[in-house]
């Protein structure tokens, strides 16, 4: 039934139980537009294709899963986009949602892509590699606590929701698996330019045991990095204060 591809880090999810808890995460509303990534053997999307009154579509790359999709599931074959996620369009004019069981070897690029999409993404429920789930949600102080960690809460509120036990999987990954939500947060923090503000939070984890004295040193004027914030390094900040350092510092 399936052809695993290693080179997509394909793991199916064969327990229907989960399958339900997954989808039941999704915030439902009166024509929803909601995007599965990923599909690829249709676990979740026989429950997506279920729900009434919604827009639904899917991204898969897989040549082999698209074809097992229309064959399997016909009534999804007028919503797949057969596609690289990582090189698709925007898939709604307007506000839409992402759910997925998506792949553990680009779930950092997938974020980042979502981050380009702030704007039109209410609501993410993704299941992760654990290890990045819990990067993700990390407050700050903590060893996850990182890149990923400040761009996504810059945007959305972040919730761990649970665990996915291995054996959930054919093939069991031999890592752990979360299930996280992003509720998009309205900007809050009102930055104005999102590549100057990822550029700065890079940077200061660039080399996160030092200062950010010095590893901001390429970016900040010399007379300035002698203010108190300087002495502390990046994994101390919370997201408030990169973003008050950004508005003091970066912004024009």
């Amino acid at each position: 039934m399936y052809i695993l591809k290693k080179s997509l880090g394909q793991h199916f999810l064969h327990d229907e139980n989960m399958c339900q808890k997954i989808v039941d995460q999704v915030t439902l509303s009166e024509g929803l537009n909601l995007v599965e990534v990923g599909p690829g053997g249709g676990a979740l999307s026989k429950y997506l294709l279920e729900i009434p009154n919604i827009h639904y579509k899917a991204i898969e790359i897989d040549d082999d899963k698209v074809n097992y999709l229309k064959a399997t599931y016909p009534a999804i074959t007028d919503k797949l986009i057969h596609i690289d996620f990582l090189k698709s369009t925007v898939p709604f004019e307007g506000q839409f949602s992402l759910v997925g069981n998506f792949p553990y070897n680009i779930s950092s690029q997938i974020l980042f892509k979502v981050l380009d999409w702030h704007d039109q993404v209410d609501e993410v429920i993704g299941m992760f590699q654990k290890e990045v789930a819990l990067r993700v949600a990390a407050a700050s102080g903590k060893k996850d606590y990182g890149i990923l960690s400040v761009l996504i809460q810059s945007y959305f509120d972040v919730t761990y929701l649970f665990d996915v036990h291995e054996n959930c999987f054919t093939p069991p990954p031999k890592v752990k698996s979360g299930v996280i939500r992003l509720k998009n947060a309205g900007n809050k923090y009102q930055i104005d330019q999102f590549p100057k503000f990822q550029k700065m939070v890079k940077t200061a984890f660039g080399q996160r045991r030092k200062t950010l004295r010095n590893a901001l040193r390429p970016l900040i004027a010399p007379e300035q990095l002698g203010d108190e914030i300087f002495n502390k390094r990046a994994e101390q900040l919370s997201v408030a204060e990169f973003v008050a350092m950004y508005n003091q510092y970066f912004k024009k």
